[in-house]
């Protein structure tokens, strides 16, 4: 699917980022359309087709994650990317479970959103969308059963130390078979590491 094939809608509170990410995205090729608030966009989203959106995380009306969740209840299939500049890992897990394909954390690159919103894209595409399951499901399948334990943790949105104490190891070879983990599935981030491992299906016990 081409940029301007699909809508990209960004609600944001704040005018000012509102129109950045407007100019920027505008600019690389995509159509663009504005809301203020959540409310706004939820006016608007039982009538969207071929669309994604670009959610703040923290709104005075509305959560970004809220936000999702009522898009569940109204059946509106929309990949939804989440933004913030106050994330943790806590905070991607539970955007993650609640439906975001995305969950980027503020100050990132131009390339990082852009990247995000060609994955939403590619998941208004059914068929590209498995083809990436499948690499996914190829990477997990490389993670030793310790590796695996260690991803578990993250996925449930555990500290290191939290992960260390339950599996009786020191924080220390954590952050190695982290690191590992992040090697093998490819992610860049801890916030990318959760989205790709809930797209496998990887649930945490």
């Amino acid at each position: 699917m081409e940029r301007g094939d699909y809508i990209v809608h960004i609600v944001d509170d704040e005018e000012p980022v509102r129109k950045s990410l407007a100019f920027m995205l505008t600019v690389s090729g995509f159509a663009v359309r504005l809301h203020d608030s959540a409310t706004a966009f939820l006016a608007a989203a039982p009538t969207i087709r071929n669309g994604c959106l670009v959610t703040d995380l923290r709104m005075p009306d509305i959560s970004g994650v809220d936000l999702i969740r009522k898009l569940k209840e109204l059946a509106a299939r929309i990949p939804s990317i989440v933004i913030t500049g106050h994330g943790d890992v806590p905070m991607a897990v539970e955007a993650m479970k609640a439906g975001a394909l995305d969950f980027i954390e503020k100050p990132f690159e131009d390339d990082t959103l852009i990247a995000a919103i060609e994955r939403a894209a590619r998941e208004l595409d059914r068929n590209a969308g498995d083809q990436d399951i499948h690499a996914i499901l190829e990477r997990l399948a490389q993670l030793s059963e310790r590796e695996r334990e260690v991803l578990s943790g993250v996925v449930a949105g555990h500290a290191n130390k939290t992960i260390a104490y339950d599996l009786d190891i020191s924080p220390r070879t954590v952050e190695v078979h982290r690191a590992n983990v992040m090697a093998k599935m490819e992610a860049r981030s801890l916030p990318e590491l959760v989205r790709i491992a809930l797209a496998a299906g990887f649930v945490s016990k």
